[in-house]
């Protein structure tokens, strides 16, 4: 009897998963969910081709402790792009101030604006969306975020403000 170790029987014995994990750790991956309220009015378009196109900004909102301890509302904003039949049901059913869930791949585009700094757009071409509430044309329940004038990127969660974050408080968990 010998001692010698058949690598065949044992890959056998292997679980599933952890050869389909060797396969996995080249892949990178994608995706990100935003849950927030539309900015404005869904612009609807079509291509040369015919395909429905809708864009429109949503913005999301979040508070944070500063390094004085004051609570602070920081905004997010990001330009989402809709295709197809969604792109057709998200310029039916929604408007300014709308809530809606979005699944999708995030790019950051970079531009420099008229005065020569550098600006950062986060888009969002959206695979999955869900309403989670209707507007009315004409309603204004975005309120609560920032002005879509700050969309440029003047709004968004820097590195620097991330780190300031204090650890959260009863008062900040979300449910």
């Amino acid at each position: 009897m010998t001692n010698q170790i058949d690598e065949n029987k044992i890959r056998e014995s292997l679980p599933v998963f952890t050869l389909q994990r060797r396969k996995i750790k080249n892949m990178s991956f994608n995706k990100i969910i935003v849950v927030g309220n539309l900015g404005r009015d869904p612009e609807l378009r079509y291509t040369p081709q015919g395909s429905a196109v809708c864009n429109f900004s949503m913005a999301t909102s979040e508070k944070r402790r500063d390094k004085a301890g004051d609570l602070q509302d920081i905004t997010t904003w990001f330009r989402v792009t809709l295709w197809s039949k969604q792109a057709e049901l998200a310029s039916k059913y929604l408007t300014k101030g709308s809530s809606v869930y979005i699944e999708g791949r995030l790019r950051v585009e970079e531009w420099t604006d008229k005065d020569g700094k550098a600006r950062f757009t986060l888009e969002v071409n959206a695979t999955e969306m869900q309403f989670l509430s209707g507007g009315s044309r004409g309603d204004d329940s975005s309120s609560e975020y920032a002005s879509e004038d700050n969309f440029a990127g003047s709004n968004t969660t820097t590195p620097e403000r991330a780190s300031v974050a204090a650890s959260p408080s009863d008062d900040d968990i979300p449910f």
